[in-house]
């Protein structure tokens, strides 16, 4: 899905406060201790409460293996002027039930509140559209969770419906809202950021 571009792991994307970067062993224990909040856990599908050590390394392990194979991209979030510290993650890969790319993302508690999931989702936005030739992008949110909701609506994804989805992390099955983005409606929004003309198909550049 991705090009080769992405998958080196000094691949980085910016934006005027932020750099989204590979994760790394080093962020083990933020994960840990961000992404093991309860009130993260019980918004998501795939993370568990209480999150271990071991759960946070096959967490980031396979966030490196989903991006070197290119078959998606898993990015740390963190501040330009702290890019070791972790703020939360991001990332797009093939829903295995819907089976087209899906959005997912999270935000360590600190950073609620400050605009980061925005910034971090228009940006993973922009780039799937820009370096990939896929023409629809999809994300789920709880229900109940309405923060997510305006982050997404904010981005320009449209509610296209409700229904149930499984969380493996938890055993259960929740109601969701879906939401999706095709590449029409981006390319109204942001007419300037198609892949350019010369670039083979496969090869298109990252924002």
């Amino acid at each position: 899905m991705y090009p080769d571009i992405t998958r080196d792991d000094i691949f980085m994307l910016e934006t005027r406060r932020l750099w989204l970067r590979w994760l790394r062993m080093s962020d083990v224990q933020a994960v840990v201790r961000l992404a093991g909040d309860k009130r993260i856990s019980d918004m998501t599908a795939r993370i568990p409460h209480p999150m271990t050590v071991e759960d946070a390394e096959n967490f980031v392990f396979n966030s490196r293996k989903l991006n070197a194979d290119g078959n998606g991209l898993a990015l740390a979030i963190t501040a330009k002027n702290k890019p070791n510290a972790l703020l939360g993650c991001i990332s797009i890969r093939h829903d295995p039930g819907e089976g087209k790319p899906h959005l997912g993302y999270w935000v360590g508690q600190p950073s609620w509140g400050l605009g980061v999931a925005t910034e971090a989702v228009e940006l993973m936005i922009d780039s799937f559209f820009f370096s990939t030739r896929e023409q629809e992008l999809a994300a789920t949110v709880m229900i109940e969770n309405e923060a997510s909701r305006r982050v997404l609506i904010k981005s320009g994804m449209e509610l296209t419906g409700s229904g149930w989805i499984s969380r493996p992390a938890h055993g259960d099955r929740v109601a969701v809202d879906h939401f999706r983005l095709t590449r029409a409606a981006w390319s109204e929004k942001m007419p300037w950021m198609q892949p350019s003309e010369w670039l083979e198909p496969t090869k298109a550049a990252a924002a």
